[in-house]
């Protein structure tokens, strides 16, 4: 019975003469054509409420993202300025929970990096000597701790091992998928007399693999003083802070070369002696390795030179010069960017390292182009270290 009598008020209230409205017509979007009112759902709460015409306008439907940065900017409002904003998140900021206020101290040492130490994991190895054989044995167990490098919040490490100063034997372990506590558990030997270890270092690198583009580095571990570890030459377990390596300080070998500038002539010489200790760059362990000399003035290269090609080696010996035409009144101006490139007979030439010489370098850069200013006509020869290209 409640129901029908609802049902009765309801129509009743449908039957009742609307209020009288303006006979006019309304358009419901731009695209609509003009509709009667008497047509018209809602018309008689609109002219009920204040008698006056509404004109809806369709616009285009706007993401939820789009919305909340409308609703936090106030675009609607034609007042709107930057004071009123600031004020209205004072006003929503009161009582609000602000998580990053009681985060933990241990929370914040991103893998070591924004402490003081550079360390992103550690590394456990054994070191032996065996004197009958005169190898060194090298055991690497496991490393923990490592950094992801990953989307997926992990990384595929494996480790290069040299011998330095030798580069021509490396060894590398098995890589390791989706781990940052790999375990390997693999041994290498490096053949090398106990007289000559002193002048020898163990260099660790670990790299993350990429089956697409560049393997990352990790970081690395470098052992020397091998006659001051305890208990060497017999089995010494070691535990090593993997530092972690900014491109100033990768390994990529050194190049030597000297300078010189004769002044009356405007003749600016620079003399590719050799280079030692590269970086590897074909799957063979070794490289082809040319030197490429741009002059540069403000950013622009002016004129570049460069080498005869050495084959397969890591310890090219050039003994080249190269001659730029420099007026004293210029020689403040322009400076030398030095690249050592792989060749590559099949795919685009890489870079193996690079450094600079001029007035704008950095350090030894800098020093040596003093040195060769300050002593005209005289051949200046020092070793560059160099770096990864910027």
């Amino acid at each position: 019975m409640d129901t029908e009598t609802n049902e009765q008020e309801n129509s009743e209230d449908f039957l009742d003469p609307p209020t009288p409205c303006p006979d006019s017509s309304m358009k419901i979007s731009h695209t609509s054509p003009d509709i009667p009112l008497s047509t018209q759902p809602g018309v008689q709460e609109n002219c009920a409420h204040g008698g006056r015409m509404q004109r809806q306008v369709t616009e285009p439907a706007s993401s939820a993202r789009h919305n909340s940065i409308r609703r936090q900017l106030n675009l609607s409002n034609p007042d709107f300025n930057i004071q009123q904003l600031q004020k209205q998140e004072q006003l929503t900021g009161i009582g609000r929970i602000k998580p990053e206020l009681y985060k933990q101290r241990s929370l914040d040492n991103d893998d070591g990096r924004r402490n003081n130490s550079k360390a992103c994991g550690k590394l456990n190895f054994i070191l032996k000597y065996d004197c009958d054989l005169e190898q060194l044995m090298v055991k690497i167990h496991k490393a923990v701790n490592l950094p992801a490098k990953d989307f997926s919040g992990t990384s595929d490490p494996y480790v290069k091992i040299y011998l330095l100063p030798d580069r021509k034997t490396k060894h590398q372990t098995k890589v390791h998928r989706k781990t940052l506590n790999p375990v390997f558990d693999e041994v290498f030997l490096f053949p090398v007399p106990y007289n000559d270890l002193e002048a020898r270092k163990l260099h660790f690198s670990v790299y993350d693999f990429d089956r697409f583009s560049r393997h990352d580095l990790i970081g690395q571990v470098v052992v020397d003083h091998f006659l001051d570890l305890a208990d060497f030459p017999r089995e010494c377990i070691l535990w090593k802070d993997i530092e972690y390596v900014t491109n100033d300080n990768v390994d990529l070998g050194e190049l030597m070369f000297s300078l010189c500038y004769l002044p009356t002539a405007g003749r600016l010489t620079i003399t590719i002696i050799k280079a030692r200790n590269l970086k590897a760059m074909d799957i063979t362990g070794a490289s082809d390795p040319y030197v490429k000399v741009s002059l540069m003035c403000d950013g622009r290269r002016l004129k570049k030179r460069k080498t005869s090609t050495k084959r397969n080696t890591l310890n090219p010996v050039y003994n080249e010069a190269i001659v730029f035409d420099v007026p004293p009144e210029n020689i403040d101006q322009i400076h030398l960017s030095i690249a050592v490139m792989d060749y590559d007979r099949v795919g685009h030439n890489e870079i193996i390292g690079v450094c600079q010489v001029g007035n704008e370098a950095e350090r030894l850069g800098r020093d040596h182009w003093s040195e060769m200013l300050s002593y005209p006509r005289k051949p200046i020869a020092h070793w560059h270290s160099l770096v990864e290209k910027r």
